[in-house]
């Protein structure tokens, strides 16, 4: 079980990064841009947005093949539009900014403006939203790996060990609660720590 977290957290964290990635990229330029490029970057999102997210998680599996890899990047792809939505929201927000303006009536170039005002400032709420994001990642790979889509036997994964296990009820309990009770308690430590970094950015 100790030996499987690292595949398990190593699949959630990874796809945690894509998400912000590709969801941060595209709400910078959707804020950015707005008019013609923002309302499609929006609607493309709103579509994502649409689908459960673990039906399009087991959709790109689908299509890319079982594995850890191809699992954190169907949790990735999943989780990048709420990403992309708070980010343009926070975008916008800043963009508005007195030191933003002062930036632009100063003669700041655009692209310094960005990386410089508006990026480092929308970055927090992202933050705080990924750590969130982690402990619905963690599940989700689990859930997957139960399934039989995560990382291929003999490899141990969370998801695949409480699935192995299941035979084993009567005789032998511990193998599926076990794993269990530690994606609970790891989904739960990770919630709190969101909630933190999300109290102390609202203040």
């Amino acid at each position: 079980m100790v030996h499987g977290s690292a595949a398990s957290l190593s699949a959630a964290v990874l796809a945690v990064g894509i998400a912000v990635l590709a969801g941060s990229a595209l709400g910078l330029v959707a804020g950015t841009a707005r008019g013609r490029l923002d309302d499609v970057v929006m609607r493309a999102v709103e579509v994502l947005l649409a689908v459960p997210s673990f039906l399009l998680v087991l959709m790109v599996v689908a299509v890319l093949g079982p594995g850890t890899g191809n699992v954190a990047i169907a949790v990735g792809v999943s989780a990048a539009a709420v990403f992309a939505r708070i980010m343009r929201a926070e975008v916008v927000r800043v963009r508005g900014a007195g030191y933003v303006e002062a930036a632009v009536v100063c003669g700041t170039g655009r692209n310094t403006t960005l990386m410089t005002h508006v990026l480092p400032n929308a970055a927090s709420p992202v933050a705080a939203l990924a750590a969130l994001e982690l402990g619905n990642a963690i599940l989700t790979v689990a859930a997957v790996g139960f399934l039989g889509f995560g990382a291929p036997p003999p490899e141990p994964e969370w998801g695949s060990l409480i699935a192995a296990g299941r035979p084993f009820l009567a005789s032998a309990w511990w193998l599926t609660t076990l794993p269990g009770v530690v994606i609970v308690a790891v989904v739960l430590a990770v919630n709190h720590l969101g909630h933190t970094l999300r109290s102390e950015n609202r203040c």
